[in-house]
């Protein structure tokens, strides 16, 4: 036995690329914001997160020219040791007054600061519970949780945004006992909003901490962008809040947020942060100049979710299924696999480029077609997707 068996007889991506129905890995080879170049054809791009088109806005890409040349394009170090810049601690700050919390901690990716901050939150006998469509980062950071503790984390998954469910899963256990309920706030493939109201005040009457993922809530919902606990008109109430930079802030990174002395502690347990080169200054300077248009310039947020809303109500309307969608991520629900790689082709081919998403990442026979949009979406743009769409979904006998 080799163990590159199991590569060697791998051939089903292979196949796909043959048969011309492969849609994953395609490079862009020019990014114009709402379009882009692949293949050689200018397409719409649905399948961003870069929800507000800010990393085409000149003011970022011109904080990230500045940065590079002050401090270079990296420090080569890990925050722990000599990868901290005057930056990083002024973008924690900022973000922190920014999320309504105490301090804030930045990490290299979204991934990375879900995986080390539950991984260092969690320790022995202590109880995580995770919505089932909760992002693989979160699972990631519980099963890395587990690894360290020796196994003994205990992991409750509850039925999909259903408060319900939760609080079942709750009253099941002593009340005594540590517990950290973790959520997405905006889902990210079925673009709907925990409801939050509901589980924090479960979580509090059960005795249990709330860790909320905010990676497709901020900039997009709440009336300036600042994510769901303002979608809901509510004071700070999440624990933790948890952030991304690669999608509303048009970069790369990520964050937590919360009391001082717990971001203190996972400032010094978290190994992706211990172990990880830190954010490249040309980043951080990036997402500062975002946070700032964040903060003064609420129309970008404004013109997405009345995009949002409208195309929902389209997609209805001619007949697709979006499930419980109201935020900018729209599925349209194919659930076949097969039939959903062709609707994939016949967009791309006919100019609009969205995501094919099966299993794992949704559930079995619930495969679709995410779409995503953006700020700077124009309307006429958006009648060609729509109409496009509409085109692929006659064909294939979907609408």
């Amino acid at each position: 036995m080799d163990i590159f068996d199991k590569c060697y007889g791998f051939k089903e991506a292979q196949a796909a690329r043959e048969s011309g129905y492969y849609p994953y890995f395609i490079p862009i080879e020019e990014n114009w914001g709402s379009k882009v170049q692949m293949k050689g054809r200018e397409v719409i791009m649905c399948g961003s997160n870069n929800y507000l088109g800010l990393a085409q806005d000149p003011r970022v890409q011109e904080a990230a020219k500045k940065a590079i040349e002050k401090y270079g394009t990296t420090c080569s170090g890990s925050r722990l040791i000599n990868g901290t810049f005057v930056l990083h601690e002024e973008l924690e700050h900022r973000l922190a007054r920014f999320v309504g919390r105490e301090a804030a901690l930045c990490f290299t990716t979204g991934y990375l600061a879900n995986l080390g901050s539950i991984s260092a939150l969690l320790g022995r006998k202590e109880h995580i519970l995770s919505d089932r469509y909760n992002h693989a980062s979160i699972v990631d950071g519980i099963m890395l949780s587990t690894g360290l503790s020796g196994g003994s984390i205990k992991f409750h998954r509850y039925q999909h945004n259903n408060p319900e469910a939760l609080e079942k899963t709750l009253a099941s256990l002593p009340h005594e006992e540590a517990k950290m309920v973790v959520t997405d706030g905006v889902f990210s493939m079925e673009g709907d909003i925990v409801k939050l109201p509901e589980l924090k005040r479960i979580a509090r009457k059960h005795n249990a901490r709330v860790y909320l993922d905010e990676a497709h809530a901020l900039g997009v919902i709440g009336k300036t962008g600042r994510g769901t606990e303002e979608h809901y008109g509510l004071d700070p109430c999440a624990d933790i809040l948890m952030g991304t930079f690669s999608k509303s802030f048009g970069g790369i990174g990520g964050f937590v947020a919360g009391e001082e002395e717990v971001i203190d502690y996972i400032k010094h347990f978290a190994r992706p942060l211990i172990f990880t080169a830190s954010m490249p200054p040309p980043m951080i300077a990036s997402v500062m100049a975002t946070l700032e248009i964040l903060e003064n310039e609420p129309q970008h947020t404004r013109r997405l979710q009345q995009i949002a809303r409208t195309m929902v109500r389209e997609f209805k309307e001619l007949g697709f299924d979006v499930g419980v969608a109201e935020t900018p991520i729209i599925p349209l629900i194919i659930g076949d696999n097969e039939k959903t790689f062709t609707f994939w082709k016949v967009l791309f081919d006919n100019g609009v480029y969205a995501n094919p998403v099966v299993s794992p990442a949704v559930p079995p026979d619930r495969s679709i077609i995410r779409t995503s949009y953006m700020a700077i979406h124009t309307d006429a743009e958006l009648e060609q997707v729509l109409e496009i769409c509409k085109k692929a979904g006659k064909q294939l006998g979907i609408i």
